[in-house]
């Protein structure tokens, strides 16, 4: 247990957050722009995102960080891995070259999605062309996102129909590996009371790694509809066609680090190692006011995907021994999930007693059917799902077929070994309430819980062995906000958050599984929030998550060990306007932690656990028409595994941007990545699967809105 370091750390942090406001506040000057751009400052209920109340974000006891569709467009962001590398606290794993996969304080999650606060839990990689904005707050916290939410979660918040607006726009990007992309982005107002946007894009994949190819494109249709004075309509459907290689990388040597020599090989095959997804969402969003103190909303989303995923990968290699040689392993794995949700808040406001409250109760309802199966690899030399290769560039291995290390021919088949066939059936019925209350114009208390009821079934289909547990947890929520001045606040929160022992993924209740309770996390976390101008403002956070997991005892089966881990840190954002024509947004965050097992603290670090991470981003109006960007972002170096023998090295990234109105509709932008021509690694899985960082490249955009 670390929790005394994180109170002492805590102890000496504290006085120096409540002295930043104090210390500078002489300086401050209040100053009047003709044109204020504020990035970011409200999360807005009526616009159903990660918050269910209309609260600033000065008033949010947690840590968060908001995202734009204009600094996306400004910092050429293709993908949410990009956005997470300039958010303090949170870093990417690879997630097997074929998801989405964000470290949230440590903790790595799959799973931890959310589309318009709707969960969105499938693996896959999440379009950027739709979004008016990315949410990522941090810290477990069931009581909004239900199960999950370990360490935090990712919320996308789509563009809606824009009623009294009429508008075209389209962007299209080349860059110097021969990708491409276009998007299209309509507004039209029907009449006074609807409107009809479409969002689309096509994209062409390419990078600077051998074989790297594929697709992806997506259309989503929205309309939105006022109905009276006090209610709206909000419906969308999204289609997604998704189909890319996958590249887990290159192995590591001897020393741990990965195997720079090995930089250019791709360990894989060019044909077999693929990903594809088709997928239909459906979303209607009703919100209501009932009156100028209590509004409502609910929510109906119908997820249908189908997903396919086949690879192979480095498994092992063994630099001192075999040099020239690459053990491979594969599988293929196929999913068909249906998530169908229902949720409704109704969030009023009153006084009682001198006390003003804003009072949230909400409910939700999730059914989901998963059908998922996967085949390991099975070669005909080996009767096994590993093979022996010389290493060469390429391997020698197309379709499934290659020259082993011996020199022999070797087939795979991916239907002779299987590995699982699951059916899940799953049912979530959850309540929860929030009160925020307003003791003084100086003091707000946040008090809420959240109930909810995880019912799974698995079917394991070879095995005819049906099993189901079922979860019954409460998840708090406390806060306590002061605010010594209207533009600044000091806080403190404790949350919690839980996840089933059938995992992100739902397949997982075999062996002692399904009597396990699940595992908790618990968050503490105090922090200064101080909006120094109009668009401009400095936050700062000291926490420390606690997991406790149940395992069965190894010397009785018939009982449990909890074993409890801890991970501590220190966060600081500093981010909007410093003058009319200079933005900037920086991040940094210090992270710490120790493995515990039964014996008590290993000496370990977590995995994927950087020491310190740094991002800042500055743009600058030079005139009227021409700008630039220039941004780094560090992190430092973390373990691959939780043996600690694999290590990921520390990196900086330099990136640029200049971007040139050609008039008030159309814009010309150039953005450089990697302006060092750094090799470095971003992320990894496992052990041999390292990821290469791309080198020096460019992308040349234009993009128009009349």
């Amino acid at each position: 247990m670390r929790s005394s370091g994180t109170w002492a750390r805590l102890a000496r942090v504290l006085p120096i957050l409540w002295a930043i406001p104090a210390a500078a506040q002489s300086q401050q000057q209040a100053r009047e722009l003709e044109e204020i751009v504020v990035l970011g400052r409200y999360l807005y209920t009526d616009q159903v995102n990660a918050l269910r109340t209309p609260t600033p974000i000065i008033d949010v006891p947690q840590s968060l960080s908001i995202i734009t569709a204009d600094q996306i467009r400004m910092q050429g962001f293709t993908n949410l891995g990009d956005i997470v590398n300039y958010t303090p606290g949170v870093n990417t794993s690879q997630g097997e070259g074929h998801r989405d996969a964000v470290v949230f304080r440590g903790v790595r999650s799959t799973a931890d999605f959310f589309i318009d606060g709707v969960r969105d839990d499938v693996q896959y990689y999440r379009p950027l062309y739709n979004l008016e904005q990315v949410e990522i707050l941090r810290g477990p916290n069931s009581l909004f996102f239900g199960r999950g939410g370990t360490g935090g979660i990712l919320n996308r918040v789509t563009k809606k129909g824009m009623i009294g607006d009429n508008f075209t726009g389209y962007k299209a990007s080349a860059d110097s590996f021969g990708e491409y992309d276009i998007e299209f982005d309509g507004n039209y107002s029907m009449n006074a009371n609807s409107a009809f946007r479409i969002n689309a894009f096509y994209e062409n994949l390419s990078n600077h790694r051998d074989f790297y190819d594929g697709d992806r494109f997506g259309i989503n249709p929205t309309a939105r509809f006022e109905i009276g004075t006090a209610t709206t309509l909000d419906l969308s459907w999204e289609y997604i066609d998704h189909e890319r290689f996958i590249d887990r990388g290159i192995p590591t040597g001897s020393d741990g680090r990965p195997i720079e020599d090995f930089r250019d090989i791709v360990f894989g095959d060019p044909d077999l190692n693929l990903t594809g997804l088709q997928a239909h969402l459906f979303r209607a969003t009703l919100q209501h006011e009932f009156s100028e103190n209590l509004k409502g909303n609910f929510s109906a989303f119908l997820g249908d995907y189908d997903k396919l995923y086949q690879n192979f990968y480095a498994s092992s290699y063994k630099q001192s021994l075999t040099p020239n040689e690459v053990t491979l392993d594969g599988y293929v794995d196929t999913t068909q999930r249906e998530n169908g949700i229902l949720s409704g808040n109704l969030i009023g406001e009153f006084s009682t007693g001198g006390l003003d409250h804003t009072l949230v109760v909400g409910g939700e309802y999730i059914d989901t059917t998963s059908d998922q199966d996967r085949f390991n690899a099975f070669w005909d030399t080996t009767s096994d799902d590993n093979e022996i290769f010389p290493i060469n560039r390429p391997l020698s291995l197309r379709g499934g077929a290659g020259i082993n290390v011996a020199g022999g021919s070797t087939v795979n088949s991916f239907s002779a070994d299987l590995n699982d066939d699951t059916q899940v059936a799953i049912e979530v019925l959850s309540a929860y309430i929030q009160d925020e209350i307003r003791i003084s114009d100086n003091l707000d208390l946040v008090i809420g819980a959240r109930l909810d009821s995880f019912d799974i079934t698995v079917l394991n289909v070879p095995a005819n062995d049906l099993r189901s547990r079922k979860d019954e947890e409460i998840s708090p929520r406390l806060g306590l906000v002061f605010k010594p001045q209207e533009q600044i606040s000091l806080y403190g929160s404790y949350s919690g958050s839980f996840l089933p022992r059938s995992g992100e993924q739902f397949a997982n209740i075999n062996g002692n599984n399904n009597r396990l309770d699940p595992n908790t996390f618990a968050n503490l976390e105090a922090g200064v929030k101080w909006d120094l101008s109009p668009g401009l403002s400095l936050t700062a956070a000291v926490f420390e998550i606690e997991q406790s997991s149940p395992q069965v005892a190894d010397d009785d089966p018939s009982t449990l060990d909890i074993i409890d881990s801890t991970i501590d840190g220190f966060e600081l954002q500093f981010s909007g306007l410093l003058t009319d024509r200079w933005f900037i947004s920086s991040g940094y965050s210090h992270l710490d932690g120790e493995q515990v097992n039964r014996s008590g603290p290993t000496g370990l670090r977590p995995r994927e656990l950087p020491e310190n991470m740094l991002s800042l981003w500055n743009s600058f109006q030079i005139n009227d028409r021409l700008g630039l960007g220039l941004g780094l972002s560090y992190q430092d170096e973390s373990f691959i595994n939780n043996g600690n023998s694999a290590i990921l090295p520390s990196h900086t990234r330099f990136d640029a941007a200049v971007f040139y109105d050609v008039s008030n509709s159309l814009r010309v932008q150039l953005n450089v990545e990697n302006l060092s021509d750094e090799l470095y690694f971003p992320n990894s899985h496992s052990t041999h699967q390292a990821t290469v960082g791309a080198p020096l490249n460019a992308r040349l955009t234009i993009s128009s809105r009349f």
